[in-house]
């Protein structure tokens, strides 16, 4: 009697491949694409929810917000009058990582152009304390108006506008200087441009 290789038992491997046809591999390679699919559009929602990426570093990421300038007490004789800030500007003036307020000041006379006064201000540390002046960039008592107040790269500028005698009418300055203050050795210098008086 010849010897016939004994046939294999029915397993849940061989019956689930056996007789694969088209279809079957058709079936198949559509559930895996709507498998790799779905992994696709999961993915960005679970880095998502990932760890929350380090802040930036540097002086901007860990600035404190620039002194209030509505909360500080200005070395300005106004007679009784009220003090009226007109022009605001912020930056970190001495590369220190905290903002400072540069303002420019002037009695609220009501009438008339009195002149400009322009201060620094710095925050103290200590919590709930009063912005203070460090520095007198523009003097009242040189009588001239402030225009343009701005902060850049740590460079204070302003166009002040005054007068080149007694005579000229407070109300139409004739003078106009440039000015930039730029803190360096431990203080403020001050470098002035003048204009044409007749562009004024």
């Amino acid at each position: 009697m010849p010897h016939r290789p004994a046939e294999l038992t029915p397993t849940l491997d061989t019956l689930a491949h056996s007789g694969a046809g088209p279809l079957h591999w058709l079936a198949t390679a559509t559930a895996m694409a709507a498998v790799i699919a779905a992994a696709g559009l999961i993915q960005p929602a679970a880095s998502a929810t990932g760890p929350t990426p380090a802040p930036a570093s540097g002086p901007r990421a860990s600035a404190a917000p620039a002194p209030d300038p509505a909360r500080a007490t200005y070395p300005l004789d106004c007679k009784g009058l009220p003090v009226a800030v007109t022009a605001t500007a912020q930056g970190d003036l001495d590369g220190d990582g905290r903002p400072e307020t540069v303002t420019a000041v002037r009695c609220d006379a009501g009438s008339g152009t009195p002149p400009h006064a322009i201060y620094v201000l710095a925050q103290d540390k200590a919590p709930g304390s009063a912005p203070r002046v460090v520095a007198t960039l523009l003097e009242a008592a040189r009588k001239q108006t402030a225009t343009d107040l701005a902060v850049r790269d740590g460079v204070v500028t302003a166009s002040l506008l005054g007068y080149s005698s007694p005579q000229v009418p407070r109300y139409s300055p004739d003078v106009k200087q440039l000015a930039k203050w730029r803190w360096t050795g431990g203080k403020f210098r001050q470098e002035l441009t003048n204009s044409d008086a007749r562009s004024v």
